[in-house]
């Protein structure tokens, strides 16, 4: 199993220059900002992302910008300033929010910032890197053309070569009716091949997608295997409904039960405090769980969730990277 999407984070591996290297204090606060980011504590998360953005990283200085478009609800100067410095460094990514920027708010709110660059001349900028690299094989480039064209080939092309967000694309599209097929059960088959490729690729949403297909296909032994393979990148949906399932509340896919286990994995909802409808799932569910436990067993439980905690990745929501 790949463990490039544990953390929530994408590498950018074809950027135009390199990366800045960061010091300790500056790392550790890029890691935890974006951690706070994925569970969409955006305000919590603009402290760390600004010591890590102001050290240089493109990647901080990405996230930084997101989460200052997020909590103001419209591109502002701020939030525009730290996309332009990552756009600068070759962070495609960043070049296609500001090529998006005519969409934004900020034209509605008639308060946009001034920009050197017009939005257009971003995307132009980004097609000119990216491309070279996508038709050299390069499958994230290749998805990163998808992104600025909307050319399905190009989404293709990067789910072939096994990128896997590319291939869990693939999957929802065909869900919703895109690609044709002369039989209805070979667009069944071309959905679960693709959400297993994503999944063995590491990607959580893939996985609890591929659990939901699996389920009504009927294979447990699927289901559960991947579940719990969800559970252990922190996807917080996966987290949760493993905990549920082991302790039979429900028991729909043939868990042994297993209460400590469960409410210990329930538990680690509570740092989701703030962020998402977690916390309301979260205060229905443990008590439910308790009920059937001995104060031992929820003594054994608190430190079941401590050792997994060291042990694994911070929950998260694993919102797209490219978001509006």
């Amino acid at each position: 199993m790949k463990n490039l999407f544990l953390w929530g984070l994408l590498a950018l591996t074809f950027l135009a220059s390199a990366q800045t290297q960061l010091t300790p204090e500056p790392n550790t606060a890029k890691t935890k900002g974006i951690v706070l980011y994925n569970q969409y504590k955006t305000v919590t998360a603009t402290p760390f992302l600004t010591v890590a953005a102001e050290a240089g990283d493109y990647e901080a200085q990405y996230y930084l910008a997101e989460a200052l478009r997020k909590n103001n609800r419209h591109m502002t100067p701020e939030a525009q300033k730290w996309y332009e410095a990552a756009a600068n460094q070759g962070d495609f990514y960043a070049m296609i929010q500001l090529g998006r920027s005519d969409d934004d708010m900020c034209k509605v709110l008639e308060n946009c910032p001034d920009t050197k660059k017009k939005p257009i001349e971003w995307l132009n900028q980004a097609q000119r890197l990216a491309k070279p690299k996508a038709e050299q094989g390069d499958s994230e480039a290749m998805f990163i053309m998808y992104q600025l064209t909307i050319d399905q080939d190009w989404l293709e092309k990067s789910a072939n070569a096994g990128h896997a967000i590319a291939q869990y694309w693939m999957a929802i599209g065909e869900q919703e009716g895109s690609g044709v097929f002369l039989l209805p059960w070979k667009r069944s088959e071309s959905i679960a091949k693709w959400l297993k490729a994503s999944s063995e690729g590491g990607y959580p949403k893939a996985m609890m997608a591929y659990v939901a297909v699996l389920y009504k296909e009927g294979d447990m032994d699927g289901v559960r295997h991947w579940l719990e393979e969800a559970a252990k990148t922190g996807e917080q949906n996966a987290v949760s409904t493993y905990g549920a399932y082991l302790t039979h509340t429900p028991d729909r896919v043939g868990y042994p039960l297993d209460l400590v286990k469960g409410y210990g994995l329930i538990s680690l909802l509570k740092e989701l405090d703030g962020g998402g409808s977690a916390q309301v799932y979260l205060e229905e569910k443990l008590p439910e769980i308790a009920a059937k436990m001995t104060p031992e067993q929820i003594a054994e439980a608190d430190e079941f969730t401590k050792k997994w905690k060291a042990t694994h990745p911070p929950l998260s929501f694993f919102p797209d990277k490219l978001s509006r």
